[in-house]
């Protein structure tokens, strides 16, 4: 945790923030205009957003961009979301460097096309050694996809014999997901007023403090981001401990 002074106000900020940016669509339908127009209002909430946590002094803010479900939408829609990944990445990079911001991707590559890749790739790469805010971003992502990518990883090592089964615990586990090396969580929010994880950051999210809002992504800001903070402040954290 750090200590800042967000518009003149003393609070505790969580080390890392996810958030699952839900409500693109509803917030287009809402105002008659096609879903895309959602997801690019929803791409400029993004930008105020990593704005608010590099402000806030957030360590770590890991935003779920395309789940591996959603390649069951019109292929339209698919095909809308990935360009407006590729118009980020194209027109965001430049400053996210200059704002020392590191920059990571989870998920399956695999089904990407290959200028996305490469895209996703120069990011990673020229960012590496920034040390300010870590923007990790979460495409064709699934948690049970990734659970059982480490399971195999695990079962590959016993079976070699260079790990003994018995050896086997939660930090082997975390070591072999996609996140290896990241804190988990310690604040997820969900934004539209949904109330599940949809898939998303299952097993790093065992202890994280949920906060769903009412608010859809697209009119998502800072002031929402401070509201879902101060939540996360009255939360008991006892990680299966008493109070005392």
């Amino acid at each position: 945790m750090q200590r800042v002074s967000p518009d003149k106000a003393v609070m505790t900020v969580p080390t890392h923030v996810a958030i699952i940016m839900d409500g693109n669509g509803r917030w287009a339908k809402a105002r008659g205009l096609p879903r895309v127009a959602g997801h690019q209002r929803g791409a400029e909430a993004v930008r105020k957003t990593v704005k608010a946590c590099r402000e806030l002094g957030i360590g770590y803010l890991t935003l779920y961009a395309f789940s591996s479900e959603n390649w069951k939408r019109p292929a339209e829609e698919v095909g809308d979301l990935m360009q407006l990944l590729r118009v980020y990445l194209r027109k965001e990079l430049n400053e996210l460097d200059a704002n020392n911001v590191r920059i990571q991707f989870i998920g399956d590559r695999s089904r990407l096309a290959g200028d996305i890749t490469t895209l996703i790739e120069d990011a990673e790469s020229r960012t590496r050694a920034n040390t300010g805010l870590c923007l990790i971003i979460a495409v064709n992502y699934g948690g049970q996809a990734e659970i059982v990518e480490a399971c195999r990883r695990i079962a590959a090592q016993a079976a070699t014999g260079s790990l003994q089964p018995d050896a086997v615990d939660e930090a082997v586990v975390a070591a072999n997901l996609q996140t290896a090396g990241l804190p988990d969580p310690d604040l997820l929010i969900r934004t539209s007023g949904e109330q599940r994880l949809s898939n998303f950051l299952l097993w790093q999210s065992a202890y994280s403090e949920l906060v769903f809002m009412d608010v859809l992504w697209p009119d998502f800001s800072k002031k929402t981001l401070l509201e879902a903070i101060e939540e996360f402040q009255h939360r008991d954290r006892r990680y299966g401990a008493t109070s005392g």
